[in-house]
């Protein structure tokens, strides 16, 4: 966020000075949150006597407070602070992602023409996406709601407050739906005329069923960029999403095959170590496959496990509880933060087997492994399955303390499964997993966020996948 400019920059001004031709939106420095605090107090007490004496409050003492401030751009470096707005987390605690805009003040001759006030709503939605909200408010004074709104904010409510009404208004997150449209909303097309080959009850579904026997079966391939840039570990995650596929239909490993692609054969080495450093640490050995040399990199693996009750994708039903379960130990995999999470690599041979049996001990009516959609795009994959709709808790859901929530729903969470109950009856899990109920399945389609106010925002608005229900 350091240096954030907006991107509108006006020329011409009210004002008398020749030298104020136009602004820009910058992070504030310490000089200009003073002058930032000193036009609210000129604005909010003696012009509008909103308070008595001062506006401050505790959000000007968290330092994760962010101040956003409108600086006109003279020819000669910086400029008078003409507005400013904050933006921080909506709650004290733990950052769940929700954070607020406010004391949203512009000078009163910078208030027409310039397009200040916009400029800086502009650059405060931005840099709270940036921040990883995952939801966005503010509440405003009822004479600013027609600027939120042409600005695309959304009223929730109105209020009163300093004797004065008020609008709340939503700024429309699109985080969650834009991963799930580029991860997965295309597949419901892609596969319509394969849908009959699918056993019945397991369209969708992270493994298949293989027919007249009790084995499952599993396939993924990860993406080529990855293993280009970080083969050996491209080849232990190769392991993993597809252990996982089978962990999370109840199925005990059997074997791997792989198909490699590589330019030459020392770096077919690099991506086979990874892959067999991961099958000796999960005891799953690698039967056969496909080496292929001289051309771009590829990697796809397939699993094989056993189980003679395999769990769908697609079992659940309205009213019945979902409850995820996670390893947080790890951190995010080296240069990508944010988006991968490695909770396997430190772990021992014994402790990674022993998360075959997290399903079989939940006992679930319907399991999904969360994988390249996010934890609340898998919800929603599960909840399409099953014809439902899901409302997950956000304060509830398991996190890492090192990983923002933003983050942590939308990453690939190294084992994490999204699973429906109707009893909360299960078996002992290992001591390093967490699991926790954080939400329900109900009629309708899509995923909301339930926040600690009780509001439900949309992450996902229809189905995922658009292959429907299993």
């Amino acid at each position: 966020m350091s240096g954030l400019v907006d991107e509108v920059v006006l020329t011409g001004s009210p004002r008398t000075s020749p030298t104020l031709d136009a602004f820009v939106v910058v992070r504030a420095d310490a000089a200009e949150v003073a002058a930032y605090r000193a036009l609210r107090r000129e604005v909010f007490v003696h012009e509008q006597g909103l308070f008595d004496g001062s506006d401050r409050d505790d959000v000007d003492d968290d330092p994760r407070t962010i101040v956003l401030v409108a600086r006109a751009a003279h020819a000669s470096g910086g400029g008078e602070v003409l507005g400013g707005v904050r933006l921080h987390p909506a709650l004290p605690g733990r950052d769940l992602g929700w954070w607020r805009g406010s004391r949203l003040a512009v000078a009163s001759d910078a208030r027409m023409l310039l397009g200040v006030g916009a400029a800086l709503v502009r650059a405060a939605c931005a840099a709270a996406e940036a921040q990883g909200a995952l939801r966005f408010d503010a509440t405003v004074q009822a004479q600013n709601e027609r600027l939120f709104r042409r600005l695309g904010w959304v009223p929730r409510e109105r209020t009163f407050l300093h004797s004065h009404p008020h609008v709340v208004v939503d700024w429309p997150i699109a985080r969650v739906q834009r991963l799930v449209d580029a991860t997965k909303s295309a597949l419901g097309g892609l596969l319509a005329e394969m849908a009959d080959g699918a056993p019945d009850g397991f369209l969708g579904d992270d493994g298949a069923p293989v027919p007249g026997s009790d084995l499952v079966a599993a396939c993924d391939a990860i993406l080529p960029s990855m293993v280009e840039r970080d083969p050996e570990w491209a080849g232990w995650c190769a392991a993993l999403v597809n252990l996982n596929d089978l962990s999370a239909m109840g199925a005990a490993p059997v074997a791997l095959l792989d198909t490699v692609g590589a330019r030459d054969a020392s770096f077919a080495r690099r991506i086979l170590r990874g892959l067999t450093d991961a099958s000796r640490a999960w005891g799953v050995p690698v039967v056969g496959g496909h080496t292929q040399l001289g051309v771009p990199a590829s990697l796809s693996v397939t699993a094989l496990g056993r189980t003679d009750r395999p769990v769908p994708g697609g079992g659940g039903a309205p009213g019945q509880a979902l409850r995820v379960t996670a390893d947080l130990g790890g951190g995010w995999r080296p240069r990508y933060t944010g988006s991968q999470w490695d909770s396997s690599s430190h772990r021992t041979g014994e402790e990674l087997r022993a998360l075959a049996g997290v399903v079989p001990a939940l006992s679930p009516t319907a399991a999904k492994d969360v994988s390249m959609s996010g934890l609340v795009g898998t919800t929603g994959m599960l909840a399409e399955a099953s014809g439902c709709r899901a409302v997950l808790d956000v304060e509830a859901v398991p996190a890492p303390g090192a990983a923002s929530y933003g983050d942590w729903l939308t990453c690939f969470p190294g084992f994490a499964m999204v699973t429906a109950e109707s009893t909360t009856a299960r078996s002992e899990l290992p001591g390093f997993v967490t699991s926790s109920v954080c939400g329900e399945l109900t009629t309708g389609a899509g995923v909301g966020l339930r926040w600690p106010d009780g509001v439900v925002t949309e992450a996902v608005t229809s189905t995922v996948t658009g292959m429907g229900a299993a």
